[in-house]
C-alpha cells in the first residue's frame, strides 16, 4: 500500500494543535469532574425542593379535609339528638362549601343503616357498608381518621351514569338518640381531581414526573395510573415504599433514576419523584458545552498563531512546489517562484536555470523535427511516380508517330507546366491559382492517357485565385478519383472541382461519381496502418496530404470525406483564407 504523502505545514500544524489539545483536555477533565459532581448535587438539591413543596401541598389538602371531618363531627353530629332533630341542614352547609373537594357526605349507625346523606342519595341495593373496609376501620380504631385508596364510588346509587372516582375519609362518631349514645361512622368521600391537581404541571425536569403512595406502597396518585392499571406500564413503588426520606439511586427496568422521597404526616403517605440520571445529564450539559466552547475557543486561537507560524516556514516551499508542479504538466513558461529563507531561494534560482536549459533544448528538438518532418513532405511530394511519367511519353511518341502532331504539342505542353509547378523552384507555398493550374495540367494528360473515359470540371470563385494553399493537395485527390474511383467503373466518369471560401477559411473540393468508398474505408485512409497508393499515381497519399495541412495551418485544418459505395466520393480540403502575399515573407519553405 503506498504511504500518503504529507505536507510540512500540514505536519508542523498537526504536531502543534495534538499537543495544545491533550494540555487542554488535561486541564479541563478535572474541571469538567467538578462541575459535573456540583451540578448532580444541584439538580438534587432542586428536586428535593420541589417533592417538599409538593408534600407540603398535599399535607394542607389533607388537613383542610381532616378539619372538615372535624366540623362535621363536632359541630353538627356530637350535639344533636338525633331522635327528635335532623343535622341535614348543617352537613348540607358544610358540603356546599367544600364541594369542589367532596362528592358525598353520610353518617351511618353502627348496624349500617344511613342515618343522613348529603347530597341526597341512597344506598345502593344490597349493600352491606358494616362489611366494608373503611366501616370496619373507623370501628376497629375510634381515635383515628382513615383513608382508603383511590376507587370509583360504589355506595351510593347516583343519576349519573359516569364512574367517579374518590378518597372515602372514615372515622368513628358519638351518635345521640334521647338518653343513650351509640356509636357510628361519618364517610366522606374526597373527589379524586382535587387531587390530581395538587400534582398538575409538577415535574422534576424533562421525563421526569412525581407520584404518590401510601404507607404499604399502594399507589394513590401517578401520572400514568391508567397505563399502569391496564397493565402496559410497570413502577417500583413497592421498592420506593421502602426508602427513607431523602436522594436514592437505582435502576429499573435497565435505566439509572434518582428517586426522591418525602413522608407525609399523620398518614404516612409518600410523595415519590423520579428523575431519570440522563436528564441530570442533560441539566450538565450547558456546563459541559460551556467547557466545549472554551476549549474550542483556545484551540481556535491556538489554531491561529499556528498556522501563522506555519505558514510563514512552508508558504515558500509550497509556492515553489506549485511552480515545479506545473512544470511537470509542461508548461515551462511559468514563472518560478524565488523566496523564503536562503536555502528555498536558492533552490528556486537553480529550478529557473534548469527551466530555461529544458526550454531551449525542447525549442531545438521541436525545430529539429518539424524541419525533418517537412523535409519528408517536401521530398515526398517532389518524387513523381516513374510509370506516370513513362506512360505519358508513350503517349506523346504515339501522337507523333500517327501524325497527331498538334494533340502531342499540346501533351508536351501540360506536361512540362505539370513538372514546373511541381517543382516551383522548391516552394511548399503557391497561389490557389498555380494550384489549380497543375491540377488542370494533370487532368489534360490523364484524360488523354484514359482516352477520354472521364470529364471533368474545375470552378472558382475569382477571389480565391490569389489566396494561399499548399502544393500538392488537390492532385494527389484526382489522382485518387481516378484510380481508385473511375479505373474499373461502367460508363463515364465525372470529376469536378470546386474552389471557394467564406470569412476566414478557403474550401478546395474534388467530387467524382466513381465507385465509391464505405466508412470503414473512409476511417482507413486517416489511420495510422501504411496506405498504400497506386504504382501508377504519384505515391502521395489522402493521409498525408492531411498531416501536411495540419502541419502547416494548425490542427483546425485538412481533409474531410463524404462518400457512399456507388454513390461517388467527394473530398473538401480546408485551408485559412491567407492571401499569397502575406506569406511570401514567411518564405516558401516555410
Amino acid at each position: 500500500m503506498e504511504k500518503k504523502n504529507t505536507s510540512i505545514r500540514y505536519t508542523i500544524f498537526i504536531y502543534f494543535t495534538v499537543t495544545a489539545l491533550a494540555a487542554s483536555l488535561l486541564i479541563t477533565f478535572s474541571l469538567y469532574q467538578r462541575l459535573s459532581t456540583q451540578v448532580a448535587e444541584m439538580v438534587q438539591e432542586e428536586n428535593q425542593s420541589l417533592i417538599n413543596q409538593a408534600a407540603r401541598s398535599v399535607e394542607s389538602y389533607l388537613r383542610t379535609v381532616m378539619k372538615l371531618s372535624d366540623s362535621l363531627y363536632y359541630g353538627a353530629v356530637k350535639n344533636a339528638d338525633l331522635s327528635s332533630e335532623s343535622i341535614n341542614n348543617e352537613i348540607t352547609l358544610l358540603y356546599d362549601n367544600n364541594k369542589d373537594n367532596v362528592d358525598n357526605i353520610a353518617l351511618f349507625s353502627q348496624s349500617g343503616t344511613m342515618v343522613e346523606a348529603v347530597p341526597a342519595a341512597r344506598l345502593k341495593n344490597g349493600l352491606d357498608v358494616t362489611k366494608e373496609d373503611w366501616f370496619i376501620s373507623a370501628l376497629d380504631k375510634t381515635e383515628n381518621q382513615h383513608f382508603s385508596y383511590p376507587h370509583v364510588q360504589y355506595v351510593f346509587d347516583s343519576n349519573e351514569n359516569q364512574y367517579r372516582w374518590v378518597v372515602s375519609l372514615s372515622r368513628a362518631v358519638e351518635l345521640t338518640e334521647g338518653t343513650s349514645t351509640t356509636q357510628g361512622v361519618l364517610l366522606v368521600d374526597l373527589s379524586y381531581s382535587s387531587l390530581e391537581h395538587l400534582f398538575d404541571g409538577v415535574t422534576t425536569g424533562k421525563g421526569g414526573y412525581l407520584y404518590l403512595i401510601s404507607s404499604d406502597g399502594e399507589i394513590l396518585y401517578h401520572p400514568r395510573i391508567q397505563l399502569i392499571d391496564s397493565g402496559r406500564l410497570q413502577e417500583n413503588n413497592m421498592t420506593a415504599a421502602g426508602y427513607k426520606d431523602g436522594n436514592h439511586q437505582e435502576k429499573f427496568q435497565g435505566e439509572g433514576r434518582i428517586i426522591t422521597v418525602k413522608s407525609i404526616g399523620y398518614t404516612g403517605w409518600k410523595v415519590v419523584g423520579v428523575t431519570p440520571k440522563n436528564v441530570v445529564s442533560l441539566n450538565s450539559i450547558k456546563t459541559r458545552l460551556f467547557i466545549v466552547f472554551l476549549i474550542t475557543l483556545i484551540l481556535f486561537i491556538l489554531a491561529l498563531i499556528n498556522s501563522y507560524i506555519s505558514s510563514r516556514i512552508t508558504n515558500p516551499i509550497k509556492e515553489l512546489e506549485k511552480s515545479v508542479g506545473i512544470l511537470e504538466e509542461g508548461d515551462l513558461e511559468t514563472p518560478i517562484f524565488i523566496g523564503g529563507s536562503y536555502e528555498i531561494q536558492h533552490l528556486g534560482n537553480s529550478i529557473k536555470n534548469m527551466t530555461k536549459q529544458i526550454r531551449v533544448l525542447m525549442d531545438d528538438i521541436v525545430e529539429e523535427h518539424e524541419a525533418k518532418r517537412k523535409q519528408e513532405f517536401d521530398t515526398l511530394q517532389s518524387q513523381i511516380n516513374p510509370h506516370f511519367l513513362y506512360n505519358t511519353l508513350d503517349i506523346i511518341v504515339w501522337m507523333i508517330e500517327n501524325e497527331q502532331k498538334a494533340e502531342a504539342v499540346k501533351a508536351v505542353t501540360a506536361l512540362a507546366r505539370f513538372f514546373r509547378i511541381s517543382l516551383s523552384k522548391g516552394k511548399s507555398v503557391i497561389t490557389v491559382k498555380d494550384e489549380l493550374e497543375h491540377v488542370r495540367n494533370y487532368l489534360m494528360i490523364q484524360h488523354m492517357r484514359f482516352k477520354n473515359k472521364f470529364s471533368y470540371e474545375i470552378r472558382t470563385e475569382e477571389d480565391c485565385l490569389d489566396l494561399t494553399s499548399l502544393k500538392l493537395v488537390l492532385q494527389p485527390l484526382v489522382e485518387n478519383a481516378i484510380y481508385h474511383g473511375m479505373e474499373f467503373m461502367d460508363g463515364d466518369g465525372e470529376i469536378a472541382i470546386h474552389v471557394w471560401r467564406t470569412e476566414e477559411d478557403l474550401y478546395l473540393a474534388v467530387k467524382d461519381n466513381g465507385l465509391g468508398m464505405t466508412v470503414e474505408q473512409v476511417e482507413s485512409l486517416f489511420s495510422d496502418q501504411v496506405h498504400v497508393t497506386s504504382k501508377k499515381g504519384s505515391g502521395i497519399g489522402v493521409k498525408n496530404v492531411n498531416e501536411r495541412i495540419k502541419l502547416y495551418f494548425g490542427e483546425k485544418y485538412g481533409l474531410t470525406i463524404d462518400s457512399e459505395p456507388d454513390e461517388g466520393t467527394s473530398i473538401t480540403i480546408r485551408l485559412p483564407a491567407v492571401p499569397y502575399d502575406s506569406m511570401t515573407g514567411k518564405g516558401g519553405r516555410m
